[in-house]
């Protein structure tokens, strides 16, 4: 509301305007004719938050960029693809279609200073329903993803022990199959039918999947997986209820120390015999497989859902910015960042692959024939158990996993949070407290599928058919109302306002026509591409028993071949 006063009366003189009627109040002429018009400011709104320091922001987005997936999808992804030939199509997508994206949600959450939902008033209101559609998404993956960590959650407290549990034969668990198979073994006999300790501990103990026949029938909620998973969901509900003054301060510890361990891991893994033979495997370019339209596809889908457009955390965080912030920088940085992170983690798990490979006299295409979390609960934890101080190397790696995740978590709800506090102000913003408390109750109670004897199971089927489709095609929506509705140059004009300059021709024909080309591709191939074909190229290496079902996330190729196993 804008009122005017005399200068001099305080609106005390003559009548008042009244609110909201936005008309100058015609003052007295004083001596010499003059006059002057002071223009008063009022906004029944409350003050935006803001973060505290910029690296609060920048730690926050790279903690959100930077998940699970950098560290298990990417290598597998990798080394599957070409190896080092891999990297050419992944760059070519981040440049041409990941980034681009990245630096579009950006500048528009820093803008309209909205969340996901009300900033399509701004835009077009007839796609308001894609904020919705997000919020919907930003739940589902509640719902599976904070599982992983009470899984790392249970290790972690595994770990605290002089023997670690997956190192032996003898537990409760473990079956006449069961094969200990540590760098100090000699002449152990190895089967087709042979399982490891850390295998068994993962299905058996911490799953407990051999006692549920599949989807049809799920079992009972195992409660020390609930107890971690609420522990979980504590630790996310005191970081974020206060909003980013708050979650800004935690990420300076979750998104930091987690570089702290890969590089002390790269270190130990660089140390240990054969690690060389594990990044000549995942480095060695195939460039035969550059002609194949699975690399591309498979390069494209990893650069989008590793820096994360469509969740609607970007738009929030940048939506706490300064109105002048250098977003095209923060851009750059962090999808640099993100980049170099998941190079990073693949010598990481490699030097242990080929350590792995060492031992058991096996190539590393045989050791590394696993993906998903297994590679990171059954390989990489078979792994740390057959290294010297095995217990310490645990602890840290297990906790890492966990940051890993409760930097996702806090941004995705976060998305959500801001989204519907910007949508209902005067119902919610003074009961932030309240409306978190109840949000993580509703991900705590929806997560309980998950924690059931086939909880594997129900997070396949929600990472593979909940989330993949449904965020690009709501990203691709997205583009295409910011580019085509609300116009190219339009966007171009507010970054102006924002940053002082236009951006270049590069930037504007992505939005417009690559970006759109980038995001149809992966939907396109799956839709046109028979699921007989890809099936048949990808048999099993060894068939598993009824209860050693392949548990790992599968890449865009497996998931017809774990459904047809299930």
């Amino acid at each position: 509301m804008i009122a005017s006063t005399p200068q001099g009366q305080g609106g005390a003189g003559g009548a008042a305007p009244e609110p909201g009627a936005g008309a100058a109040v015609p003052s007295a002429r004083p001596p010499g004719g003059l006059r002057t018009l002071v223009v008063q400011q009022i906004s029944s709104e409350r003050p935006r938050e803001t973060w505290s320091k910029k690296m609060d922001f920048l730690l926050s987005v790279i903690g959100y960029a930077v998940d699970l997936g950098n560290v298990w999808r990417f290598p597998y992804i990798c080394y599957q693809n070409g190896g080092g030939a891999f990297l050419l199509p992944y760059l070519l997508m981040a440049v041409f279609g990941g980034v681009p994206l990245f630096y579009m949600e950006l500048a528009l959450g820093q803008f309209h200073r909205s969340g996901c939902i009300s900033i399509w008033k701004h835009i077009c209101p007839i796609f308001k329903g894609i904020g919705f559609a997000i919020c919907i998404i930003a739940l589902y993956i509640a719902f599976y993803y904070n599982t992983i960590m009470a899984w790392a959650l249970y290790y972690l407290l595994s770990s605290f022990r002089p023997t670690l549990p997956w190192t032996t034969c003898t537990n409760s668990w473990n079956t006449v199959n069961c094969n200990r198979y540590m760098s100090t073994d000699h002449n152990v006999s190895w089967s087709n039918s042979s399982t490891s300790p850390a295998e068994e501990f993962y299905t058996r103990q911490v799953l407990q999947v051999h006692l549920s026949p599949g989807l049809h029938q799920l079992g009972s909620v195992s409660w020390q997986l609930a107890l971690c998973l609420l522990f979980i969901f504590i630790i996310v509900y005191f970081s974020i209820w206060k909003g980013v003054k708050t979650s800004g301060k935690v990420v300076w510890v979750t998104a930091t120390f987690p570089y702290l361990v890969l590089l002390v891991l790269l270190v130990r893994g660089a140390t240990l015999p054969g690690a060389w033979r594990g990044v000549v495997f995942y480095l060695k370019p195939d460039w035969q497989k550059l002609l194949s339209t699975t690399v591309w596809i498979d390069a494209a889908a990893q650069i989008f859902f590793s820096l994360g457009p469509g969740f609607g955390v970007l738009l929030a965080f940048a939506s706490y910015n300064p109105f002048h912030n250098n977003c095209y920088k923060d851009a750059l940085i962090t999808s640099s960042v993100n980049c170099l992170t998941s190079f990073l983690s693949g010598f990481v798990i490699f030097t242990v692959l080929g350590y792995m490979a060492e031992m058991r006299q096996q190539d590393v295409d045989t050791v590394a024939k696993d993906a998903g979390p297994s590679l990171l609960f059954i390989i990489y934890a078979e792994a740390i158990a057959n290294m010297p101080a095995a217990t310490f190397f645990s602890i840290i790696f297990f906790l890492m996993i966990i940051m890993l995740g409760l930097d996702s978590t806090f941004a995705g709800l976060e998305g959500v949070i801001t989204a519907m506090l910007d949508e209902f102000p005067h119902v919610l913003a003074k009961r932030r407290e309240w409306f978190v408390l109840g949000l993580v109750c509703v991900c705590f109670l929806g997560a309980l599928s998950t924690l059931t004897y086939g909880g594997a199971f129900v997070v396949k089927l929600f990472e593979e058919y909940a989330t993949g489709p449904a965020v690009i095609t709501v990203v691709l929506l997205e583009v295409i109302a910011v580019s085509w509705f609300y116009g190219t140059n339009r966007f171009c004009n507010d970054i102006h306002l924002m940053l002082g300059f236009y951006p270049g021709f590069f930037w504007r024909i992505c939005w417009v026509a690559i970006c759109p080309c980038f995001l149809l591709v992966r939907p396109t191939y799956t839709i046109y591409t028979p699921r007989h074909h890809s099936r048949a190229q990808r048999q099993p290496t060894r068939t598993p028993h009824r209860h050693q079902r392949s548990l790992t996330p599968p890449g865009p190729a497996q998931s017809a071949l774990f459904w047809t196993d299930c």
